[in-house]
């Protein structure tokens, strides 16, 4: 199993935000389905090793999230709800910075920051500053550092949220394209973004 998630709960002081969650999640474009305050997000930041859990335990293609958050992060892609971006850095620029951050230098990290801006379909906006750019094409920017290092899992939590129709399909085609190599696992409260991407469905309620 890529993921592995066992009696996994986490409290805020008095509030449970995850009570004893047990799922496995196997290579291909996994859904997790449930309203706003479900838990998706905490149990994203759990799998990503961004918060402890307060029970229970994670393991990532192997490697536990506790033990080993470092070995978990070198193989995990993670694109939060809210796309951490620095507005004032121009794209190519920004990409950069991030094959940086996972140690890709030279021509390695030049070859790969071209790959993902063509992948993700950043060329037109590839010397542009991130804050001129639309909610859609930010997307592409997030996706497109969450994938600079290769990683063999993608956690994406509300990819979708906020674009528009044209940029909705090109997300969408995007993930599916992603998935057929890769375990992705994508957060939505949206039932048609299950259907439309996903091969499986979560359900937190």
């Amino acid at each position: 199993m890529s993921i592995e998630i066992n009696h996994i709960t986490k409290r805020y002081g008095e509030q449970l935000a995850l009570n004893d969650v047990t799922l496995s999640i196997n290579k291909g474009i996994v859904g997790l389905l449930g309203p706003n305050g479900a838990g998706k997000s905490t149990l994203m930041k759990i799998i990503t090793c961004f918060i402890p859990p307060t029970s229970g335990t994670v393991s990532v293609e192997g490697h536990d999230v506790t033990d080993e958050p470092m070995a978990v992060k070198r193989i995990v892609g993670y694109l939060p709800e809210h796309n951490p971006l620095y507005l004032d850095m121009y794209v190519r620029e920004y990409l950069e910075f991030v094959a940086g951050v996972h140690q890709l230098k030279g021509e390695a990290a030049r070859k790969r920051i071209e790959a993902m801006i063509e992948e993700t379909g950043l060329g037109i906006e590839a010397h542009k500053k991130i804050g001129a750019l639309s909610k859609g094409y930010r997307q592409r920017v997030g996706l497109a550092q969450a994938m600079m290092h290769d990683p063999q899992v993608l956690i994406l939590d509300e990819p979708t949220s906020g674009l528009d129709p044209n940029q909705l399909i090109d997300i969408r085609n995007l993930i599916s394209s992603l998935g057929k190599e890769k375990t992705v696992l994508l957060s939505t409260h949206i039932m048609q973004e299950v259907e439309a991407i996903c091969e499986r469905a979560i359900s937190r309620t």
